[in-house]
């Protein structure tokens, strides 16, 4: 195990009815929110009412801010900052899912930066400061309610790259697992792979094999999210098992099951950017084609004592096959594609993906190159 240090900042509130508690955290901080939110679907959950009525009993006036799409744009984030600058907005309120909360960290940045928002995507500078960011979290996938991370497409680029900056982590962050009971099939299915691929990126990539204690988090959190997503498609109705979902989506991306890895990278992240930002599919639609073809790639090159590892401890399969298999199987319940003609992904274009994706990889300082990338993506055809 490498030497680590561990620092999380964000203090969660937990359970039903626990949204308005942002309200009274909120004014303790600021005075005029900037409201992040998508596409309209707190207003038919409640959410929307529940946390404008606490931020306004709570003496916060509220700038409301829209339409962030479910792969946030670079525009849109410049929209915000310049409508919470024109408004003076002191605080951030985000409610949604992880799209919207990695808009409200980038507006949260942008407001206290004199330069270009896309200057800290891109490697031009370092996140410093930002205002306080609050948020209420719908849709469990990405972890951003209790991270310092944030992901933006640029689309005139066609580049969807990340930003970090302890700044970003949320003051407060509420988690009630009742906002989640009418999410849609397919959102369940990508928040789902979303999480998982979080905890194998570390657990598969990292040099030290000798960390038992988080690779024992990694598996308990990988059998968390696939018994509780088979429960919810067979009950959505289930608040046990989104309970457990969401708990385990927010700890899969907090920093704890990375702990003590050593050379580790998020190649199957940097290599789904692409696919996201050139196609514009849902991130985890994207990262379940990735992932078993990144296994595939792995099995040849590294060998199968790590798939057959996670494979005996989450599926109770006897192999790396039966461990590749079992992760397609399961993507394919949730009702996610695995291969890139499913999602209508011509493998012509296979080349122009990984070019897009060296991009990040080399951002990230990640040792791959592009005919890598191309043996990878030609196993998803």
């Amino acid at each position: 195990m490498q030497n680590f240090t561990f620092v999380n900042p964000t203090k969660i509130i937990f359970g039903k009815a626990v949204v308005a508690e942002l309200g009274p955290a909120a004014a303790a901080a600021g005075k005029k929110a900037l409201f992040v939110y998508g596409g309209g679907s707190i207003k038919k959950n409640g959410v929307h009412d529940v946390l404008t009525g606490a931020l306004r009993e709570n003496g916060v006036e509220i700038v409301e801010h829209p339409g962030v799409k479910p792969n946030p744009v670079l525009s849109h984030v410049k929209a915000g900052i310049g409508k919470a600058r024109s408004a003076g907005c002191d605080v951030v309120v985000a409610a949604g899912g992880g799209s919207v909360i990695d808009e409200a960290k980038s507006i949260a940045a942008g407001v206290k930066y004199g330069g270009d928002v896309w200057d800290f995507f891109c490697g031009k500078a370092e996140i410093r400061e930002a205002l306080p960011l609050f948020t209420a979290l719908t849709l469990p996938a990405t972890g951003s309610e209790m991270n310092s991370g944030c992901v933006v497409t640029n689309e005139a680029t066609a580049q969807k790259f990340s930003a970090h900056g302890a700044a970003l982590f949320p003051r407060v962050s509420a988690l009630d697992p009742e906002t989640t009971l009418t999410l849609p099939r397919a959102q369940v299915a990508n928040g789902a792979v979303d999480s998982i691929a979080h905890i194998i990126e570390g657990y598969f990539t990292t040099t030290d094999r000798d960390a038992g204690v988080t690779d024992e988090i990694v598996h308990a959190l990988a059998r968390s999210v696939v018994a509780s997503t088979l429960r919810i498609l067979k009950d959505p109705s289930d608040y046990g098992a989104r309970a457990s979902m969401m708990w385990s989506a927010t700890l899969a991306l907090n920093g704890l099951p990375t702990c003590g890895y050593g050379g580790m990278n998020f190649i199957n992240h940097a290599i789904e950017h692409a696919l996201s930002a050139i196609y514009d599919i849902a991130h985890g639609a994207g990262l379940a084609i990735v992932m078993p073809a990144w296994f595939r790639y792995h099995l040849e090159t590294s060998g199968p004592a790590r798939l057959d590892k996670f494979g005996a401890a989450v599926f109770g399969t006897k192999d790396a096959e039966g461990t590749i298999k079992a992760f397609e199987d399961f993507f394919r319940k949730a009702g996610a594609p695995v291969r890139l003609s499913e999602a209508k992904i011509p493998a012509a274009d296979i080349p122009k993906i990984a070019a897009n994706a060296m991009g990040l990889i080399r951002m990230w300082g990640m040792k791959h190159e592009q005919p890598e990338i191309e043996r990878i993506l030609s196993n998803a055809r």
